[in-house]
């Protein structure tokens, strides 16, 4: 089944007090399903001559999307397309933007494919993210799936023995990213390529949190005593490998909203309540916030250090990790050292003891620290802390 992604027109301007002020659920693409489009479409470009306006492109999680391709241009050995962003129902500093792939063909490049970043994407200045420290602001998932895309559309190009160059730019993106944190994680110039299935739901929206809210009372109707919550979908599946016997009810991406999932689950009755998290996310829980979304509130480095601290890190590291802007970093160099067990359970402590503190009630609380991707590290159940 092919998705169609809408056109995008010009937003209807709504003022306070209009009934339309409330967000739906309607979701959207991602900046790297957009890009992926973009690229695949200039792609064919090269290969027939005309950039098309508009191409199936598959996403992450393996759906096929038709997105609406402007501006394509080619001269036989470079082309360009641009896919329009819609955001859905988020409310995405990056809705609107026009994701712009440019590609060359290389001659005699043996089928490689090489993306690089253009102006308006950001350029990763500091180590903790994932990505090479230089390099553009393109997360691993969206690089491989616009690779992928470009691999389909230009295999006669790339069977012949050459080569594709893409490089994808954002006009006006070094102003969208002042809307985020790109430039305290160290990502300068521009914004980040994101998007681990291609698809955006409205994460920041009440129509998410409801979603939440239903997936327990659901859960609840249907007889279960245990709830799992989950930060995203590489979370989840960490957590159903890891608690087999719990039926699909149980499992619920809770997203950002961490209140409104325990006040739910606790208002249930919920026997047993299980988080699975990564290390930002965990982090966050541990400070205790409502609400664990980036733009919210800052990683609380001090806690991060004195986790660190505990489990024995080097005096230096722990300078380092408390000037760090994000928990990945002190994860990593912690990992170097055969501390990641250690750390991530001193984490799990921390966010027992403030879920217990905020939610009270008789239910028991575990806590599943997963890696990047998407691998259990290690589960705390909250009797290991009397």
């Amino acid at each position: 089944m092919t998705v169609h992604a809408p056109a995008s027109t010009p937003a209807e301007k709504i003022r306070k007090g209009d009934p339309k002020r409330d967000r739906g659920n309607r979701t959207g693409f991602s900046t790297g399903a957009n890009s992926a489009a973009a690229a695949a479409a200039a792609t064919l470009g090269l290969v027939h001559g005309r950039v098309p306006e508009a191409i199936e492109c598959v996403l992450p999680n393996t759906q096929r999307v038709r997105f609406t391709i402007t501006d394509g241009w080619t001269d036989g050995q470079r082309a360009r397309a641009v896919s329009i962003k819609d955001a859905g129902d988020d409310p995405d500093a990056t809705n609107g933007a026009h994701l712009t792939a440019e590609v060359e063909r290389l001659p005699g490049a043996f089928g490689q494919i090489i993306l690089r970043g253009g102006p308006g994407v950001g350029t990763v200045t500091k180590s903790g993210l994932g990505l090479d420290v230089g390099g553009p602001a393109i997360n691993p998932v969206p690089r491989k799936n616009i690779s992928d895309n470009v691999r389909a559309a230009g295999a006669p190009i790339l069977e012949a023995g050459d080569g594709i160059a893409v490089t994808i730019s954002v006009p006006g993106g070094e102003v969208m990213a002042t809307k985020t944190l790109n430039a305290r994680l160290g990502i300068l110039g521009g914004i980040s390529i994101l998007g681990t299935t291609g698809i955006v739901r409205p994460y920041s929206t009440a129509a998410f949190r409801a979603s939440v809210v239903q997936a327990v009372d659901v859960a609840a109707n249907q007889g279960q005593t245990s709830v799992v919550f989950t930060t995203g979908g590489r979370t989840e599946k960490c957590a159903m490998r890891s608690f087999p016997e719990l039926d699909e009810a149980c499992f619920v991406q809770m997203g950002d909203f961490v209140k409104a999932a325990f006040q739910t689950a606790v208002k249930q009755n919920m026997r047993h309540i299980i988080v699975g998290a990564m290390v930002g996310k965990l982090t966050k829980i541990a400070q205790g916030l409502s609400v664990t979304h980036a733009w919210r509130e800052e990683i609380d480095r001090e806690l991060i250090a004195s986790a660190a601290e505990e489990i024995g890190a080097p005096p230096d590291l722990i300078e380092e990790i408390r000037a760090a802007e994000t928990a990945r970093f002190a994860a990593e160099r912690l990992a170097e050292l055969n501390l990641a067990t250690a750390f991530h359970r001193a984490l799990a402590v921390r966010a027992i003891r403030s879920l217990r503190e905020r939610y009270p009630g008789p239910h028991r609380l575990t806590v599943l620290a997963c890696n990047f991707e998407g691998v259990p590290i290690v589960t705390v159940e909250e009797h290991e802390l009397a």
